[in-house]
């Protein structure tokens, strides 16, 4: 097998509701998303695939997170929700828990119908932290 990654950068701040720590506090981390295709050969291309393509794909879900509160739906009061949309506060929300875990399946979930052969995608919290989801044989 011959591996090809890309990565991209978003930055973003999240929390994690009812959770018994620090994480439940609004806080914000330089994401980093790496995604790996992989191919028995290389063929008549002498690529896996284009690096174009992959970064194109991989930053496009990266800038629409960048700078956004990513959310967990009904994790915040309606009250305060249209708070923060009346100051016009770009909100992600998602149906899951905006962990580095969630969001490396997330990332894969969305990519794979556009990238044949998504083996990986890691979510990187901070530089020494990552969570990676992946398919297994």
């Amino acid at each position: 097998m011959i591996t090809i990654s890309a990565e991209a950068f978003f930055d973003s701040a999240h929390f994690l509701s009812g959770y018994p720590g620090k994480c439940a506090n609004l806080h914000g981390h330089r994401w980093k998303v790496v995604a790996e295709v992989s191919a028995p050969d290389v063929g008549e291309t002498g690529m896996v695939m284009d690096f174009k393509d992959l970064k194109g794909a991989l930053r496009a879900m990266a800038d629409d997170m960048d700078h956004s509160l990513i959310m967990e739906e009904g994790s915040l009061r309606p009250a305060t929700l249209q708070a923060l949309r009346e100051e016009n506060f770009r909100i992600v929300m998602v149906p899951f828990r905006p962990t580095a875990e969630n969001l490396a399946r997330y990332f894969f979930e969305k990519l794979a119908p556009e990238i044949p052969g998504l083996i990986r995608v890691s979510v990187y919290e901070t530089p020494e932290n990552r969570a990676t989801y992946e398919v297994t044989a």
